[in-house]
């Protein structure tokens, strides 16, 4: 049967990515129309969707410091979170159950909290993938959002050790603190790996054994970790490297995660009322995120981007139902309700999340009413001094057009970039470079002084070709008049750069060959004896040497 899921999972993804929606949407669909079909997935498939699960931990432990975790608006902002909802969403179920609802009227008060328990959960899987197809992911409120889900992942390694009553091994306490030893070992390892499937090779061996075997041989959740050790490589500077050589693996075994969700079952009637009632409730889930997000000075939008991400039920809350079920606390049909609700979910938010902005723009003024006087550390004004160069993403081809056009302007370059950690790199190396969100439409408005009194060339060196669209659109709706270069990997996003606004835009991939040979030829320009000893083939022509 691989041939018909591989083909129907291909086709719906393909027709979701053509409406506008994310594939993975045309994913969990397959999982249905499977399920409908009569093909079951299979250990398998349970396999990969696993392998997808526990890399995607790694990577992201690849990318987080623990200081993000320390941020009260992580912590207390997750703790008060899952408090609020557990409660909320576990007394109405109860007293549902009381009204005599069908399947509720059985629950206890004790299972009804689990079942809110369960769904105060949002999905790590589909917040990370929203928010790495957006290259939001080092943003404030990606890098917020990622705190929460931790946290939460954290809740719930802890809820299935206690409900398991599988006891962690005496030795299990040393693990971390035998990581720590060798992980100059791992350090050492993953540099002399190179930059090839070798280095992939590693970050399987890293997170699938070191990390995940080994948790799981102490009787703690293999998913922890991977987690963990991808957090210990964090500091080493091959680590975004190693995430991005697991980026295709990652992908293709998530596939397999959202097929699951579908397999799970196909729920009768009443088990979709009850369902699409959960459903309903996404939205109170949501409010409560960005009201406790703006407490922490947010701003709005910030606050908005993040609870759209979280707005969600999770793979989490099917695995706390699942452990629920075979200890006998609530009926089977619970699981196939909380994977219907996760799937429909997953279906809502993923639109929403891709027109965020879009979404921002609409409901702006009202938004904004929620926000403090107070602003976050990472969310203040933002001073572009006297600088009339402003290089917005500062990635490897960023910071190359901040060295060469400071070089031969000086001071009036600036560098713009939405991941502070980034941002305190270049400072530390002598860049003048702030903290800001270029796709951000508040960001313009902050700006000091604002970018239509001084004509000024903006270069959008961005990895994404959609944040560097919205940035064009965001310059010229300010009354930005000076000029606007940008970069696509495609001849067909230059194109649409271009159509968008901006005056010149290059693929970088063929302006890399010119940037090469304009390299070589300074070398010649600037000592053209040594250049003829060295290549007696160079011969002098007028005007130019060939």
């Amino acid at each position: 049967m691989d041939p018909i899921i591989l083909s129907i999972a291909f086709l719906l993804g393909f027709l979701c990515r053509q409406v506008g929606l994310p594939p993975m949407v045309g994913f969990l669909l397959t999982g249905f129309v499977l399920n409908g079909l009569g093909i079951q997935g299979g250990e398998v498939l349970e396999t990969i969707a696993d392998l997808g699960v526990t890399l995607l931990l790694f990577t992201i432990g690849l990318k987080l410091r623990l200081k993000s975790l320390a941020r009260p608006e992580v912590w207390a902002g997750a703790s008060i979170h899952m408090g609020g909802i557990t409660l909320v969403f576990g007394t109405g179920l109860y007293m549902l159950g009381q009204a005599g609802l069908p399947i509720l009227s059985s629950l206890s008060f004790p299972f009804a909290l689990l079942i809110g328990f369960a769904l105060s959960f949002s999905s790590t899987v589909f917040a990370v993938k929203i928010l790495e197809e957006k290259a939001q992911s080092s943003s404030l409120h990606g890098r917020v959002a990622i705190g929460i889900l931790i946290m939460q992942d954290m809740f719930a390694v802890l809820f299935l050790t206690v409900s398991l009553g599988k006891n962690p091994a005496f030795w299990a306490v040393l693990i971390p603190f035998i990581l720590i030893l060798i992980r100059p070992l791992l350090y050492r390892l993953m540099e002399k790996s190179g930059h090839g499937e070798l280095l992939l090779l590693f970050g399987l061996f890293a997170s699938l054994v070191i990390g995940a075997s080994c948790f799981e041989m102490g009787g703690l959740k293999a998913d922890l970790g991977a987690l963990i050790l991808g957090m210990l490589l964090a500091g080493h500077t091959k680590s975004s490297e190693v995430a991005k050589s697991l980026m295709g693996l990652k992908d293709l075994f998530l596939v397999g995660f959202f097929l699951t969700i579908g397999l799970s079952g196909i729920p009768d009637f009443l088990s979709i009322a009850i369902a699409l009632l959960f459903v309903a409730l996404v939205p109170l889930k949501a409010f409560l995120f960005y009201f406790l997000l703006t407490r922490f000075n947010l701003r709005a939008r910030s606050s908005l981007l993040g609870t759209l991400a979280l707005s969600n039920y999770s793979e989490f809350g099917l695995i706390v139902i699942s452990v629920s079920v075979k200890n006998g606390w609530i009926g089977s049909e619970w699981l196939v309700i909380i994977a219907f609700a996760l799937a429909i979910s997953f279906v809502l938010a993923a639109p929403i999340n891709t027109k965020s902005d879009v979404f921002y723009d609409m409901f702006r003024l009202g938004l904004k009413r929620f926000e403090t006087d107070r602003r976050h550390p990472d969310d203040q004004p933002v001073d572009l001094g006297k600088a009339t160069i402003s290089i917005f993403g500062m990635g490897r081809i960023g910071t190359a057009a901040y060295e060469y056009m400071h070089e031969r302007y000086g001071d009036v370059v600036i560098g713009v970039d939405f991941n502070s950690d980034a941002v305190n790199s270049h400072r530390k190396a002598g860049r003048n470079v702030v903290f800001g969100d270029p796709t951000d439409p508040d960001f313009w408005s902050r700006l000091q002084p604002n970018p239509k009194e001084i004509p000024r060339l903006a270069m959008l060196a961005m990895p994404k070709h959609s944040a560097n669209m919205a940035a064009i659109m965001h310059l010229r709706n300010s009354g930005f008049s000076g000029l606007i270069t940008a970069v696509g990997t495609f001849d067909d996003q230059v194109a649409e750069l271009i159509r968008a606004g901006a005056n010149c835009a290059f693929n970088i991939y063929n302006e890399a060959g010119t940037g090469f040979a304009e390299t070589v030829w300074n070398i010649m320009e600037s000592n053209t004896e040594t250049a003829q000893k060295k290549a007696p083939w160079i011969r002098q022509t007028p005007g130019h040497r060939t």
